[in-house]
């Protein structure tokens, strides 16, 4: 499937909505500070809505096709070969890429690999079961490969996650209630079948092996009979 269907769908007045949402999200969602590593994987061309890259100098956007806002740094290269150092980046952000991707667990594996430990992961994904979003992807089918799609399922990626040694902290939710009075809203914490679409934050976990040291044995000591006892040896005598 496409990326394509993705600027698509944002292009509908739902998908504008959800950017709304969604910016709002990524936005609230960076804490790290100036000097740390951001690493978007995906370029959406809006990023400059929820980051600012002149405060940010070290935010960074990598895109097979080069996609991103002018005023972020740019890597143009593939997500599941990422031309980056092991341990090196403070937090990473995947928006609606895993789903494009037909190397998504490799891209998965990569993005373990280059986030340093106790590092921030952020995953944006569409709802596999939201009726608006299956009803878009029909309506531009002639965008995508097939009708199956890889939209994947909340739970699946969790369980990728727990592979990679990851611990899901927050996970979250878009539901967009009304496109004519522009209401919508993420919960923290939710888990609707008909969201629109989720967000889930994990945390790299890296756990040490302590190794068991071998008990030496000491040399073996003899005791006398009752010599614990005291009492017991002065009534022998008596």
């Amino acid at each position: 499937m496409k990326r394509n269907f993705l600027f698509a769908w944002y292009q509908t007045p739902r998908g504008k909505l959800l950017k709304e949402l969604e910016a709002d999200y990524l936005q609230k969602s960076i804490t790290v500070s100036c000097q740390q590593i951001i690493l978007q994987i995906g370029g959406l061309g809006w990023e400059g809505e929820f980051i600012d890259c002149t405060l940010y100098k070290n935010y960074t956007v990598l895109d097979a096709k080069g996609l991103g806002c002018d005023e972020t740094r740019k890597i143009q290269a593939k997500a599941y070969c990422l031309p980056l150092q092991s341990d090196s980046i403070d937090m990473i952000i995947v928006p609606h890429l895993l789903e494009f991707d037909s190397h998504r667990f490799q891209t998965m594996r990569e993005v373990e690999r280059v986030l340093k430990p106790e590092g921030l992961l952020i995953v944006l994904n569409f709802n596999p079961w939201s009726l608006w979003v299956r009803y878009q992807y029909l309506w531009d089918k002639k965008m995508a490969d097939s009708w199956g799609g890889h939209f994947i399922s909340r739970s699946r990626i969790m369980d990728w996650l727990k592979l990679l040694n990851f611990e899901v902290t927050v996970s979250s939710e878009f539901n967009l209630d009304s496109v004519s009075s522009k209401h919508g809203k993420y919960i923290v914490h939710g888990h609707s079948f008909f969201s629109t679409a989720y967000a889930i934050k994990a945390i790299k976990r890296r756990y040490n092996i302590i190794p068991l040291t071998p008990v030496k044995n000491g040399s073996p000591r003899l005791s006398l009979v009752n010599s614990l006892n005291p009492s017991a040896q002065i009534k022998e005598y008596d």
